[in-house]
């Protein structure tokens, strides 16, 4: 049986699921990351990348059919991340203590677990997909550990436009189809069980987040791991999945295909190609995350890490430090996230069978 098992988890790592005209958002998000960093680039500009960069973000929700949908599904979450960009600007100018490490750090853990819990009640209220409030959490806690963040107008600018970018990348396709333009599929209403649901998955967001940072704080410091953000980011990605076991495998396949996209690290450091070579990429990694993450996330894994770390190092650099922090980060993030999955279906159980919902004997699961 355990071989069994051991086959079907290997055999899932290369196995792609059906595919949904995955290169048409694959394109649009390569693009819409790549047009704002070539002329930030051309600009001498390099300090407003991260801001570019959370803004394209938008494209990702654009896996919508009807243009109409998308236009409206894309609207809605370029403003939540706008709002993200605002709070966390405002986090790192006037509140987080750039000057004391050892509390910056806490502040930064503080502030985004409340941030990891709003978003992801705010995200499945808004309807909007993919789930969750991963992309929020890194984008709220990257921009505030920024010291000397860009003028705050000008990086709004940016941010601001970027997803104004995404926004027509996202309709484009709909010149030249003016019939069929308004066509829109109307949002059912909420049941009062998927509201309730959506308010304890905002609390498993805050736990999950919250113990992954502590976690991050205490054991990554004396493990000399920086960006203990990335631990959070981890731990909230097998929250996303329809049972235990798709949670679970999930989180395994974001440490495998972490682990296997270091070696795409490590060859760019090897190279290190010129800036205007990372920003194209980037762009290609986007397009090809895109391409594979809903079909399989062990292969879209490693792209997007490589692309993530490269994206940290603009300003920087490339080294081999932010490999061996995203390393360590993600197993801890990872190992609480998976560790929160199985406890939260172990307590389901429970409460299902006191119900007389299923039997005792059946696995939750």
């Amino acid at each position: 049986m355990g071989l069994e098992k051991l086959k079907e988890s290997t055999k899932a790592l290369i196995t792609l699921g059906p595919a949904r005209k995955d290169h048409w958002i694959g394109l649009r998000t390569g693009i819409g990351v790549f047009a704002p960093l070539i002329i930030l680039f051309a600009m001498d500009r390099l300090d407003l990348v991260v801001f570019a960069v959370f803004g394209a973000f938008t494209g990702v929700y654009g896996r919508v059919d009807g243009y109409w949908n998308r236009l409206r599904m894309q609207v809605r979450s370029g403003l939540l991340f706008f709002v993200v960009i605002v709070v966390a600007l405002c986090a790192s100018h006037w509140w987080v203590d750039h000057g004391n490490p050892e509390v910056k750090q806490w502040q930064i853990v503080g502030a985004t677990t409340l941030v990891a819990g709003i978003c992801s009640v705010l995200v499945g209220f808004l309807r909007l997909r993919p789930g969750g409030s991963l992309f929020h959490i890194f984008a709220f806690a990257a921009i505030a550990s920024i010291p000397h963040p860009a003028p705050m107008g000008e990086s709004l600018l940016v941010a601001g436009l970027t997803i104004l970018l995404a926004l027509v990348i996202g309709s484009a396709g709909a010149l030249g189809q003016w019939a069929n333009l308004w066509e829109r599929t109307a949002l059912p209403p909420l049941s009062d069980n998927v509201r309730k649901a959506i308010w304890w998955e905002g609390l498993f967001y805050i736990l999950s987040a919250g113990v992954a940072g502590i976690l991050a704080n205490t054991v990554g410091s004396q493990l000399s791991a920086g960006h203990n953000y990335w631990a959070m980011v981890a731990a909230v990605v097998p929250l996303v999945g329809h049972t235990t076991r798709l949670r679970i495998r999930r989180g395994v396949h974001r440490v495998l295909g972490t682990l296997v996209g270091m070696v795409l690290m490590a060859l760019l450091i090897w190279l290190n190609p010129q800036v205007w070579v990372l920003l194209a990429f980037i762009a290609f990694c986007q397009f090809l995350a895109e391409m594979f993450v809903m079909r399989n996330y062990f292969l879209a894994q490693i792209f997007i890490t490589p692309m993530a770390l490269v994206g940290v190092s603009l300003v920087t650099g490339l080294s081999g430090a932010v490999m061996y922090d995203r390393v360590v980060e993600t197993l801890i993030g990872c190992a609480v996230g998976m560790l929160g999955v199985l406890l939260g279906s172990w307590f389901g159980g429970i409460l299902k069978r006191k119900q007389g919902l299923i039997p005792k004997s059946e696995d939750p699961a």
